[in-house]
């Protein structure tokens, strides 16, 4: 009988010896402790340095990262410029003169670069810029797992298609949340990174002067925010590229001041507005309104899950040398 548990104990010591392969291909929050162990405090530094030269630039490293995770998952494929091969993602509509802080992350893959050759990937970089975009602007501090790798190519296409847009209905981009395995409740969270940065004034002009085709302004918006609006953009198409903050009130600070606007009909946006007129998500809004602290404990909970969207562990993928360009 002694011979049972023996048999046991050397089965466990060989796993212990030769791990399945499956060990390495999965993210792991100290995957980068020994080969790369300053890489936290160069990124804080490289994103600490950006924000100091430009405020919005916080929410523009955010808005990178779910750009890049929605489309062929989170593999870094919006950084690559065009080749002859492929039409990269930098020039789909959601992203042609929108999409801003491509030279934050290169600057940062650069130091790295130096101090951990080949080490860090650009997707990985990515992730981590958005977590500190995040707690450098007043939100928490969460942990991100780390380890994915880059992908070799990107698709104009998808990002065309696969991108939420502000002028969708919540219908259609809650699909396109579930069909990344997100869930209503990460529609509500990850909205609330409206909470810093601006909108250009196309995307929500109809509701200033012709919403819903009726040649009129939108109802349900505030009658002194519209009055504002109405000033920052007039209705004329060369203030189409203006901007205006998402959040007036704390607009580079990351709170839960634009789940107060959405209770007190002033989301500027009309996709995020909707979360408020819609009974499976209005009670989310009211939810975080009230709650500053849950909503940034949750937002982290919810960005871990954004992250893992379609990543390229073990043998897939690359780790590249140069973000904008395959090895």
């Amino acid at each position: 009988m002694e011979s049972i548990p023996h048999k046991h104990h050397v089965v466990f010591l060989l796993l212990l010896l030769f791990p399945s392969p499956l060990v390495f291909c999965q993210l792991d929050y100290k995957f980068y402790q020994y080969t790369c162990p300053n890489l936290t405090n160069i990124v804080r530094y490289g994103v600490l340095s950006a924000i100091a030269n430009d405020t919005r630039i916080a929410a523009s490293l955010l808005r990178l990262h779910f750009h890049d995770c929605f489309v062929n998952g989170c593999d870094g494929s919006l950084l690559l410029d065009d080749t002859n091969t492929f039409k990269g993602e930098k020039n789909a509509l959601p992203n042609r003169n929108s999409v801003r802080g491509y030279e934050v992350i290169d600057t940062i893959k650069s130091s790295l670069e130096k101090v951990c050759p080949s080490t860090v990937s650009c997707a990985d970089i990515v992730t981590l810029v958005a977590r500190e975009a995040v707690y450098l602007t007043g939100g928490q501090f969460w942990l991100v797992p780390l380890g994915r790798r880059d992908g070799t190519t990107a698709n104009e296409t998808a990002a065309n298609e696969q991108l939420p847009s502000p002028f969708e209905s919540l219908e259609n981009i809650t699909a396109k949340f579930t069909s990344k395995n997100l869930d209503m409740k990460d529609v509500v969270v990850l909205s609330g990174a409206h909470t810093i940065g601006f909108a250009q004034c196309f995307t929500f002009k109809p509701r200033l002067f012709n919403f819903a085709g009726s040649g009129k302004s939108d109802p349900t918006l505030d009658p002194s925010l519209l009055e504002n609006l109405q000033r920052v953009c007039p209705n004329q198409d060369d203030s189409d590229t203006k901007l205006a903050p998402l959040d007036p009130q704390t607009t580079n600070k990351f709170d839960n001041i634009y789940y107060r606007n959405l209770v007190n009909k002033s989301g500027l946006l009309q996709s995020d507005q909707a979360l408020i007129g819609d009974n499976r998500t209005a009670s989310l809004v009211d939810y975080y309104s009230k709650y500053p602290f849950l909503f940034l404990k949750d937002f982290g909970v919810s960005m871990v899950k954004m992250a893992n969207i379609g990543v390229l562990t073990g043998q897939n993928g690359e780790i590249r040398k140069n973000c904008r360009r395959v090895n």
